[in-house]
């Protein structure tokens, strides 16, 4: 790896961390516009039914009521929240802005604009409905087996398929099967900021959409079709924003505050409260999953069989795609010689499913790694020696995909890892029989970079220099929060040496910006990083054609440098470097070439992606766990992360940190609870639980920087990775704690009480099936 680097490999702070600081970030909820109105949203409260009457009349007769909106006077055009592109594949069209027959506790019933939001809220409230109330399938389980009752007219399942690779052997004595099932729950994305839109329709027909969102450009493909307009009569604004975690990848309240603003022709803002983030956005989504595999008794995996069913919730969103993902993510950890994975998608009369950090991989992998950990056992073989005989090589190939799996250092994480953790000293620990016991677990995961092999992989972006040797890069890219801005600033900076400072990157607005896919499927160093590179090259190649010119020397003689381009070389022989004839600073360079050679520095480059190399991480967990309440405390935790290069190595360290915190959450309290009914029981953060600060431990952080891949020197990512692992690493350390099998997600306390209780009288009953007694 290269060592010289001045601003790759370096921390630098958040791009506008001093507006944030100073409360001067402008986000959509603080936008006014002339004439601005406000729009609030009437949920279900009920799961399952039939809109027999709505009256809106008392609403519509308040003062300061603009109008009224539901099902009976809007589209019944039914679109997918999840497309970024036309005739995109597994986008299922099976929602409307408003419905007649509702399918979960907060589908959209109706919508009030008014003058005030205060006005709008007191509105909804006076908005009378009656229903036929229908029978509730709470579960996939349920859905499955109704037969008369069906939440959409196409039937409960959405989608199924059989995805297999390699041959299977034929079974052997000295192999053993082993079969585990592992279920995890929804969740809220728990992002600070609220979902948020604003929209304007002016006089010239044009619609603009301020929106906190992960894709502009598949926001517009969204609300232009179902809106009838032409693409160039619809602009989508990327607007700072308070986080994601891939809660805002899909378009929820664009496309009906786009119809708002519409409809009234006058700027309408829609603000959702955490009530209607958590019960009618979207959340991660619950899936069921069976793992069986056949081992021979030294260790070697034999072939893997995996079952999993799906919750999509009341619409298909993008699940039947993330089941998919979810298929391929396997054969990017381990060496199987043969994989089958079935999987279901099914409707429920629960909250719509969709992106979540990690995308399908958290789930699998924490099936898997729960699964793997019970493998082990069985062998009676050292958990980390079991895993580095199966675990996948650099430049493997991914079977699922056909891929390279690029310079796949996850044996590195786990041999790295195991050691800086001290994984054989504690291994070796006496377990306890106290109240309070300690317990230690890891897990590995696996996860891509980009959407090549699976989907159309590019990035387009501008570059301008400016007369004083400034730049200006015009991008699709999505700031979420966690410093995209900062490190494309640093591989730019790096290319042209020239200081941060001297670089402006503009985000997305699809009228004014080049396209780019958006902020999701782990693509945006590896991809946009690639593409901000070349780019910088190609206007370093620039500015060195036009400084060769001014000198009046051959290119290849010329270095640029700190911001500068200087003769080196034969050209210099008896000349001082530093004589101004033969050095020029790109100020001079880009104002020369304007005034005298009539040339502007404005480059427009397109990266094709062609290559999708795995992120690996491997991490590991001390826990102690209180037998008597079921409480867990996290005492220990290292996170080690093949990152090929660190572009900003304390914002990865932030990214894992941040993960991490969200993987305990997942494990042990996190879970939008919902009864037989289909209602909400956690319904706002008094009762739907976070891990907090105090209870969380030291993250320490491996990084191992090996580059050998196409992203920019080097690098890959980090953000969803960071998160892939961290629930079965805890998992298992609970399962050490204890001498337990614990696999349903999450693991609260009442969960582990039974289990210590169940196994006790287990316990007891073998005693006593031997005449032995327990005195106590």
């Amino acid at each position: 790896m290269n060592k010289d680097l001045n601003y790759v490999g370096k921390t630098f702070p958040i791009h506008d961390a001093p507006l944030k600081v100073r409360g001067e970030t402008i986000y959509v909820s603080d936008l006014t516009l002339p004439n601005m109105v406000y729009a609030k949203l009437l949920l279900s409260p009920i799961a399952h039914g039939v809109i027999i009457k709505i009256d809106t009349s008392k609403a519509e007769a308040l003062p300061g009521v603009i109008k009224v909106f539901t099902y009976l006077n809007t589209t019944s055009k039914r679109y997918s929240r999840y497309r970024i592109v036309p005739d995109q594949a597994f986008c299922t069209e099976d929602e409307c802005l408003f419905t007649e027959t509702v399918r979960f506790v907060g589908d959209r019933i109706a919508a009030v604009v008014a003058t005030s939001l205060e006005i709008a809220t007191t509105a909804i409230s006076l908005i009378s409905v009656d229903y036929e109330i229908l029978p509730v399938l709470s579960s996939p389980e349920e859905s499955l087996q109704a037969n008369q009752i069906i939440i959409h007219p196409e039937g409960n399942l959405i989608h199924q398929f059989e995805n297999q690779v390699g041959e299977k052997a034929p079974f052997h004595n000295d192999c053993l099967i082993v079969k585990t099932s592992t279920s995890t729950q929804k969740v809220h994305h728990a992002a600070m900021e609220t979902h948020v839109c604003m929209a304007d329709y002016n006089s010239s027909e044009t619609l603009t959409i301020w929106a906190a969102c992960q894709g502009v450009f598949g926001v517009r493909t969204i609300v232009a079709d179902l809106l009838g307009l032409s693409y160039n009569k619809v602009r989508v604004i990327k607007m700072p924003m308070g986080g994601s975690f891939g809660g805002k990848q899909e378009a929820i309240v664009e496309p009906i505050t786009a119809f708002l603003a519409k409809e009234v022709r006058r700027p309408v803002k829609l603000i959702l409260s955490r009530e209607d983030c958590i019960i009618a956005t979207m959340t991660r989504p619950a899936t069921y999953t069976t793992i069986s595999t056949t081992v021979s008794r030294d260790g070697i995996l034999q072939d893997c069989n995996v079952d999993s069913v799906v919750d999509a919730g009341a619409y298909a969103s993008s699940s039947v795609d993330n089941a998919q993902a979810m298929s391929h993510k396997l054969c990017k950890l381990y060496r199987i010689p043969y994989y089958k994975h079935r999987s279901k998608v099914v409707y429920t009369n629960t909250p719509v499913a969709g992106g979540a950090r990690g995308w399908g991989a958290p789930e699998i992998m924490t099936a898997l790694e729960i699964h793997m950990d019970a493998v082990g056992k069985k062998l009676n073989m050292d958990l980390v020696e079991f895993r580095l005989k199966n675990l996948v090589h650099p430049y493997d190939l991914d079977k699922a995909s056909h891929i390279s799996l690029g310079n796949a250092r996850v044996i590195e994480c786990i041999e790295q890892g195991a050691a800086a953790f001290g994984w054989n000293e504690r291994c070796k620990r006496k377990p306890t029989n106290g109240r309070y016991r300690r317990g230690v677990g890891f897990a590995c995961g696996a996860h891509k970079n980009g959407m090549y092999g699976g989907f159309p992989e590019h990035s387009t972006m501008t570059l301008k220099m400016n007369e004083d040797g400034s730049c200006i890069i015009n991008t699709g890219l999505h700031e979420l929060g966690c410093g995209t801005i900062t490190s494309i600033k640093q591989i730019a900076a790096e290319v042209l040496d020239i200081d941060l400072s001297y670089i402006t990157i503009i985000e997305a607005d699809t009228e004014n910006g080049p396209y780019d896919f958006g902020s999701y499927g782990s693509r945006v160093t590896y991809i946009c990083g690639a593409c901000v590179y070349e780019l910088a090259e190609r206007a370093k190649e620039k500015l060195l054609e036009c400084a060769a010119r001014i000198l009046q020397k051959p290119k290849q003689s010329l270095k640029a440098e700190d911001g500068n381009v200087l003769v080196v070389g034969s050209e210099l022989v008896g000349v001082s470097q530093l004589d101004e004839h033969h050095k020029l600073s790109y100020r001079e360079i880009v104002t020369t070439a304007k005034v005298k050679d009539n040339v502007d520095i404005v480059i427009t480059h397109t990266y094709h992606g062609t290559s999708n190399p795995g992120s690996y991480a491997v991490h590991f967990a001390e826990v102690e766990v209180d037998s008597a309440t079921g409480m867990v405390r996290i005492t220990d935790y290292l996170a080690a992360h093949d990152i090929g290069k660190a572009i900003n190595p304390g914002m990865v360290e932030g990214q894992i940190q941040g993960a991490v915190q969200n993987g305990i959450g997942y494990a042990l309290y996190e879970e939008i609870r919902i009864g037989k009914d289909g209602k909400i029981m956690n319904s706002s953060f008094k009762n739907y639980h976070l891990v907090n600060a105090p209870d969380m431990p030291i993250i320490k952080t491996l990084l191992i920087e090996q580059g050998g891949d196409e992203g920019p020197f080097g690098a890959k990512s980090v953000g969803e990775i960071a998160f892939v692992p961290v629930a079965a690493a805890v998992i298992n350390a609970v399962n050490n704690a204890l001498g337990t099998s614990l696999s349903e997600l999450p693991l609260l306390p009442e969960k582990i009480v039974a289990a210590l209780k169940s196994r006790k009288l287990s316990d007891l009953e073998i005693m006593e099936d031997k005449g032995e007694h327990c005195a106590n």
